[in-house]
């Protein structure tokens, strides 16, 4: 187990590193951070030095905190949301282990470290994660608080994990952190009539913990920019939640069809477990329930959202591995058998599917060109799957149970991590990082970098710099409300800055996409192209690159 654990962590604090940090949200939230850490400003959270109030400010502030310890990079910018996934595995195995016992401690730990969506999230520089983690602690705590032999020392202190758990869920991602939580105990009281675990909460020293981890920085945001409550807790939390505005919308079974690949390799015993959370144990309080009652009620909830995005469920799998690995120990060994077999069968499939539905789905030779070279790391992940489903096979076979769950743990484990890794050819190319040295070649300090109609998100990140939004407002639209002046609202405003300073010397850099580009040029736009990817490209306002102006500019 022990080797097993530092393997885990290893391998995960690596692959943090592999892959470049691809828009939007990676990007969003890596600049986010290093705005705060130059500016040294952990109040008011800016987006190209412009406020940003969408979110709360754990993330960026761990974030921040790891650039200050050590230096920008993409596996720092990803260290926040891998150890909130792994603090995920620890807790969902130890909460395991107290209420369930050690061996399905054991099974959830493997079960949830080798899920897709998990593992996937814990490798991706996004909120959902950091959310998750703390979410899994107010869930774990509360499990093993609320058990019937947990001593009354014990009760407080993993009751005041689990309101602590709360209050920095609020501070990753908002309201959500407690409104969910808090909606879960009383659908489980409701169902399991266990009227007196309210009293077993410990709600007065919780309340007041709560309250001091959660509010300060919303008052003292909320003192230096007046406007940010409203926005923050009306729009974000409920006409967002109601409207389809961002363009997220999704079916009610939306999140019901991602379970399927989310919850790799275990998705055999996914039905079984969730039936199994029915049964009534002995005691009065009924953790299996309580598991069930949070994986459903969150899918529900978010399935009802105008909003739909795949990370929206993460939440849910702490609980969906500790019901699975309540199924895994107690089911008989053709149930075992049958979970290794259709991971072996879903491992050839996906062997002789994968390169026609790479051909099928490329819009244009280059970007089929990029998946040909992403699929030998698919068909690797697929190859994994199959040979661990077919060793997992033999082993089930055998009755040897134990192994039967690791094997299938470890091929979902690396599997997921080459689908991972492997789309760097693809992820680096939406970063646009290609244009990265031709730019940083021609950008001095005192060169205006305007981005006209777009805005790169991790091109910025890699800049160390802000731009200057030129018709393009989107996630922008409140903080421009605040501070217009820090954009221009029309491409014909650009064109006339750009053409003065072309003609005064002053030496200005844009980045735009290509229809932006024949649109300028019918313009007569004095502009020179300084590099360009398949999605956008670099334009100077300078004919040629004057290297005596660009030493004084440096100067």
């Amino acid at each position: 187990m022990w080797s097993l654990l530092a393997g885990f962590i290893l391998l995960t604090l690596y692959a943090l590193g592999l892959r470049t940090l691809v828009p939007p949200d990676e990007g969003r939230y890596a600049e986010i951070a290093r705005e705060m850490f130059a500016s040294g400003d952990w109040i008011t959270t800016r987006l190209n030095g412009i406020k940003y109030f969408e979110k709360p400010p754990l993330q960026a502030w761990m974030n921040a905190l790891t650039f200050t310890v050590f230096g920008l990079g993409d596996w720092q910018a990803r260290l926040w949301t891998g150890l909130c996934g792994m603090v995920g595995v620890l807790m969902t195995a130890w909460a395991g282990r107290l209420v369930f016992g050690p061996r399905a401690g054991f099974y959830a730990g493997l079960v949830l470290a080798s899920s897709l969506f998990w593992l996937a999230s814990g490798q991706i520089n996004s909120l959902d994660m950091s959310l998750s983690g703390m979410m899994t602690i107010c869930l774990a705590s509360l499990l093993i608080a609320q058990r019937d032999e947990a001593s009354a020392p014990a009760r407080r202190n993993w009751m005041l994990a689990c309101w602590a758990g709360m209050a920095l869920a609020v501070l990753a991602k908002g309201l959500i952190g407690v409104v969910l939580p808090g909606a879960v105990l009383v659908l489980y009281t409701l169902v399991s009539r266990d009227w007196r675990i309210w009293t077993r909460l410990h709600a007065g020293k919780g309340l007041l913990l709560f309250f001091a981890i959660a509010t300060p920085w919303f008052i003292a945001v909320a003192l230096r920019n007046p406007e940010q409550p409203r926005f923050f807790f009306i729009y974000e939390h409920f006409e967002r939640f109601l409207n389809t505005g961002h363009q997220r919308k999704g079916a009610w079974y939306y999140f019901l069809v991602l379970l399927l690949p989310g919850f790799l390799p275990w998705i055999a015993v996914l039905p079984q477990s969730l039936a199994a959370g029915i049964k009534r144990q002995a005691g009065s309080f009924q953790p299996r329930l309580l598991l069930l009652t949070w994986a459903v009620f969150i899918l529900v909830f978010f399935s009802y959202s105008s909003s739909k995005l795949p990370g929206y469920i993460v939440p849910i799998f702490p609980a969906l591995a500790m019901l699975a690995a309540l199924y895994l120990e107690a089911a008989p060994r053709r149930q075992h058998l049958l979970a290794a077999s259709l991971l072996a069968v879903l491992g050839a499939a996906t062997l002789v599917a994968v390169p026609y539905l790479l051909k099928s789905s490329a819009r244009h030779d280059a970007e089929l060109l990029r998946l040909q070279q992403y699929q030998p790391w698919l068909m690797a992940a697929a190859a994994m799957l199959l040979a661990g489903g077919l060793l997992a096979m033999e082993l089930a076979w055998k009755a040897r149970r134990d192994m039967t769950v690791l094997v299938i743990a470890l091929a979902g484990f690396f599997a997921t991590h080459a689908i991972l890794a492997g789309f760097e050819v693809v992820g680096k190319d939406r970063a646009g990082t290609g244009l990265l040295p031709a730019l940083q070649a021609e950008l001095t300090p005192g060169t205006k970098l305007y981005s006209v109609g777009i805005y790169e998100q991790s091109l910025t990140y890699y800049l160390r710099r802000p731009v200057i939004l030129v018709d393009y407002r989107d996630e922008f639209a409140f903080g421009l409300q605040q501070e217009p002046h820090l954009s221009l609202p029309r491409v014909d405003d650009f064109v006339t800055q750009w053409t003065r300073d072309a003609g005064s010397g002053i030496h200005d850099m844009a980045i735009i996409s290509l229809a932006q580009h024949a649109q300028l040029r019918q313009r007569g736009v004095p502009m020179r192209i300084v590099a360009q990817d398949l999605r956008r490209m670099v334009i100077s306002n300078r004919a040629q690159a004057g290297a005596a102006t660009e030493k004084m500019e440096r100067r």
